[in-house]
């Protein structure tokens, strides 16, 4: 009776590939916001470990809505699934490179050859000291914010567990969908 009183809602809950698809798309794009606010509103530089976690969440952004909207319109259940499952594997990967980070950050393993800056064209010798002075190095193994004692790339792998989470639970759900 509720279900024909609010028929948006039971399309949610009757349909675990469209609440799972737009929970991580929700997710990824908030979480993608709260990274550009820190780049940009309080000036904390991504490194490049940081910048390779944020292409799970480019991935996650439009696939998620696709899948979305796939599920929405009665998409083969096939479909369904092959999305959520690259939705679910993205994300878990994406928390082994955030908990690699994590580790870097620990000092637990050294962390790659790119995250001591970059060297390009240096120009000529009279604008060199110039050049260095402006270079401004982002570390990966040094962290520039901590909250609760996580870093960022703490952070980033409890949000991609989550969203992992979420997509396969969409994927086993719609699978058992008669």
């Amino acid at each position: 009776m509720q279900a024909a009183a609010n028929p948006s809602q039971s399309q949610f809950t009757a349909n675990p590939a469209l609440t799972a698809s737009l929970a991580v798309t929700v997710i990824a794009a908030a979480t993608l916001a709260g990274a550009w606010f820190f780049q940009l509103v309080l000036d904390i530089l991504p490194c490049p470990l940081c910048l390779e976690q944020r292409y799970a969440y480019y991935l996650a952004v439009p696939l998620g809505a696709l899948v979305a909207l796939a599920a929405a319109k009665d998409a083969p259940r096939p479909l369904l699934l092959a999305g959520l499952a690259v939705l679910a594997l993205a994300t878990l990967g994406n928390a082994g490179l955030g908990a690699y980070h994590s580790g870097v950050e620990w000092h637990f393993f050294q962390g790659p050859t790119d995250c001591t800056g970059p060297v390009g064209n240096l120009g000529s010798a009279g604008s060199l000291l110039e050049r260095l002075d402006t270079v401004k190095v982002i570390r990966c193994d040094e962290v520039q914010w901590r909250f609760l004692g996580l870093s960022l790339a703490g952070y980033n792998v409890l949000i991609s567990l989550l969203m992992a989470a979420i997509a396969a639970w969409g994927a086993v759900k719609t699978a058992r969908r008669a």
